[in-house]
């Protein structure tokens, strides 16, 4: 009766007594021993990660058929849906917490920035669930600019270890909560021998006191439309600022990245870190390791595209749903446990270079095969970590293109014109100059701008006859302007993307930029190519 429930080789990482105890914590065992004891249940659930693309009678048809000799049950449909029913969600649930937590060792390679481990928060809302009106009334459906999303959509917010894409823990519900409020709920989990990198949607006020009482360090990136009072100016060009009531280092930068076809693309960065020594972190090691917070969008890759190759989830009520994901999560974190085991087998192999999609398919085989379910002594590399340590990915190669989404209601699917090569290239050179402000702010003057006096008329003259205007702009702006299109020269750009690289941002700011390139077009400065889109003259 139990025969049936196993992991293959990744039984060692999910053991019986670790499912009997879940069990037994939640109240999932069962009362009377007969045919699909809870157990194989748990494991049943499990292999539906693994086996995505068949039915649940097929996924029992793979636990089963290594047991030859043995006489096994021969379930319905209906008999393991009412199994599943049986459990629930809190004995997964309560798998995957035992199973989050860091995975590397502190000498593996890429998984620290000195003595901090770097973490990363995102939001998945991609994944999909079936168009039932029980999944409809709790989730909704995204509203996208051409219509509304052809199914469901959940939330999954993760904290994810960046040098392995191990999962610290997990979140997930409708969309409209916001990741902000699913990332509050995971903010127990940070430490203080930890690093947290996050994007522009984490730097409220209230998020960063949160992580700062958490004791772990921050690097996070912020909105151009912040203003920040410069407190002191650091030799490296970063300078110190006060955000309520914290003593945050502020690091802005323009980074132009060259690809192997000539093309270049420029941006601004503004990054806040808690990480105030210039000396102990040098701004432009800051703006570097900024880019393992993308790492979280490979763990995100594995688990929609990987696992479950893009597919819609089982489930067609909450209760499903939520039991199905934290079996997925639970699997997808002991995939990656045992290819952490094998990287750390063979000194300074990077966890990068473990491939996700050979270890799942090793996992498959080795279900089906029902290897080494029982063995005498625990080896977490095995036959599948041998598998992934003969097919290691090569050594991480730096390329770019342009963000597009093959959806036709995506928001994305038309934003190919940012100067970005629309195939993966190459970058040969990445040139990051840190942009240094130009005074500290006043002890008591506002971090705002003030508006500027205007003029008194004079006295005889209430309505003096308008007289022409020579001046072309602020010489900073115009300067910045140009050594942005002298980057590129023969190639036209944008008003509006050149705006968004000069951190220009809110429609009023936009429009009125516009009309200053239409004016320097003008009098001769730029080039008019098309519609608000220039080159250098």
């Amino acid at each position: 009766m139990y025969a049936p429930g196993h992991l293959g080789e990744l039984t060692q990482v999910v053991p019986f007594e670790l499912v009997d105890a879940v069990l037994e914590e939640t109240g999932g065992t069962q009362q009377r021993l007969r045919d699909l004891p809870s157990r194989v249940g748990v494991y049943l659930l499990l292999a539906m990660g693994l086996f995505e693309h068949v039915g649940l009678a097929m996924v029992w048809s793979k636990l089963v058929a290594g047991l030859s000799g043995l006489v096994v049950a021969t379930p319905s449909e209906k008999a393991l849906r009412d199994l599943r029913r049986r459990i629930g969600s809190s004995p997964v649930k309560a798998l995957f917490e035992v199973l989050a937590g860091p995975l590397a060792q502190p000498h593996t390679p890429g998984v620290r920035y000195r003595r901090f481990r770097t973490v990363a928060f995102d939001g998945c809302s991609s994944l999909k669930v079936p168009d039932h009106e029980r999944n409809r009334g709790w989730l909704g459906k995204i509203k996208h600019r051409l219509g509304f999303a052809g199914y469901p959509m959940l939330m999954l917010m993760a904290l994810v270890e960046t040098g392995t894409r191990g999962l610290l823990g997990a979140v997930f519900g409708p969309t409209a909560t916001g990741e902000r409020a699913y990332a509050t709920r995971l903010l127990h989990l940070l430490a203080p021998d930890m690093l947290l990198l996050d994007d522009r949607g984490f730097d409220s006020n209230d998020f960063l006191t949160a992580v700062a009482a958490t004791g772990a360090q921050l690097l996070v990136r912020a909105k151009s439309s912040r203003r920040l009072p410069v407190m002191a100016v650091l030799p490296d060009g970063s300078y110190l600022t006060r955000i309520a009531k914290l003593r945050l280092r502020v690091i802005e930068a323009q980074i132009t990245v060259t690809g192997a076809d000539g093309s270049q693309i420029t941006g601004c960065y503004r990054l806040l870190t808690t990480l105030t020594d210039h000396r102990t972190d040098p701004a432009a090691a800051l703006i570097r390791l900024y880019h393992e917070r993308w790492e979280i969008e490979s763990a995100f890759y594995a688990l929609r595209h990987t696992l479950l190759d893009g597919r819609v989830l089982r489930s067609r009520d909450p209760a499903g749903i939520e039991q199905e994901m934290w079996a997925l999560l639970a699997l997808y974190q002991a995939l990656r446990t045992v290819m952490v085991a094998a990287a750390e087998s063979v000194p300074g192999t990077d966890p990068d270079r473990a491939g996700f999609a050979v270890a799942v398919q090793a996992a498959r085989d080795s279900v089906i095969a029902a290897a080494d379910v029982v063995t005498q002594t625990v080896d977490l590399v095995g036959q599948t970590g041998r598998a992934i340590l003969a097919r290691l990915l090569p050594p991480r190669r730096p390329r770019f293109s342009a963000r597009k989404v093959k959806s036709p209601i995506s928001r994305y699917h038309a934003h190919t014109d940012t100067q970005r090569p629309l195939t993966s290239t190459t970058i040969t050179a990445v040139d990051v100059t840190i942009r240094q402000p130009s005074a500290p702010t006043p002890q008591h003057a506002p971090a705002e701008k003030t508006p500027r006096p205007r003029p008194a008329k004079p006295a005889n003259h209430p309505h003096p006859p308008a007289v022409p205007s020579t001046s072309v702009g602020p010489p900073s702006r115009r300067s910045a302007v140009l050594t942005i299109l002298r980057s590129t020269p023969g190639q036209a750009q944008r008003a509006r993307d050149i705006a968004r690289t000069l951190g220009v941002t809110g429609e009023p700011s936009l429009n009125s930029f516009c009309v200053q390139m239409s004016q320097w077009a003008h009098r001769g400065l730029l080039t008019k190519t098309g519609p608000a889109t220039y080159m250098i003259t």
